[in-house]
């Protein structure tokens, strides 16, 4: 499909994610702890997608690729490596907030 309005039910039912390096399929793919394999696109400018991947990759949450490695990624890939990412902790960043405009 081109468009959905919410990926939340393919996620769920999903054994594996094949996604863009976008931060918000990135994270909520790995929020759902679903196994997560990123084809960056090198060809974008200043590319942001790039460097939340190498950084999930590098942490051990996701496995990397392009387009031309993406087959023998697939064919290599080992699941039990990847770590689970850490759940949100928005309540810290809500007191952090509270103390900076001085609620605490």
């Amino acid at each position: 499909f081109r468009f959905k309005d919410s990926l939340a039910e393919d996620l769920r039912s999903a054994d594996l994610v094949i996604s863009h390096a976008g931060a918000g399929s990135c994270l909520e793919t790995l929020e759902e702890g679903k196994p997560l394999i990123v084809v960056t696109n090198e060809k974008l400018m200043d590319n942001h997608q790039l460097e939340l991947a190498k950084q999930l990759h590098r942490d051990g949450h996701v496995l990397c690729c392009n387009c031309s490695t993406l087959v023998e990624t697939l064919e290599s890939m080992d699941l039990s490596t990847l770590k689970p990412f850490p759940p949100g902790q928005p309540e810290k960043f809500a007191l952090f907030l509270d103390g900076v405009v001085g609620f605490q």
